[in-house]
């Protein structure tokens, strides 16, 4: 596996994880499924990159900006990487 293969490897799980966020952004405004094992899996795989951002950036009202602000990130970096592979 050569080093160009680990860096479009490293973008592709990037995506997938803005992909997980979005999907969790809006299972949100389903409250009756939060209960569901493949909900939780995916609040599982989301969690450590969205407190640390919660933390960071306070809610503006009652909206959550931390799913946006991982999603571009995540897509920026992963843009970064293709670009640069």
């Amino acid at each position: 596996m050569t080093s160009s293969d680990i860096i479009q490897l490293i973008a592709w799980l990037l995506q997938v994880m803005g992909f997980l966020i979005i999907a969790r952004a809006l299972l949100s405004w389903f409250p009756n499924i939060q209960g569901n094992p493949l909900v939780q899996v995916v609040h599982q795989l989301t969690d450590p990159i969205l407190i640390p951002i919660q933390r960071i950036v306070p809610r503006v009202g009652m909206l959550d900006l931390s799913p946006m602000i991982a999603t571009l990130l995540l897509f920026g970096i992963s843009g970064a990487l293709l670009g640069a592979a």
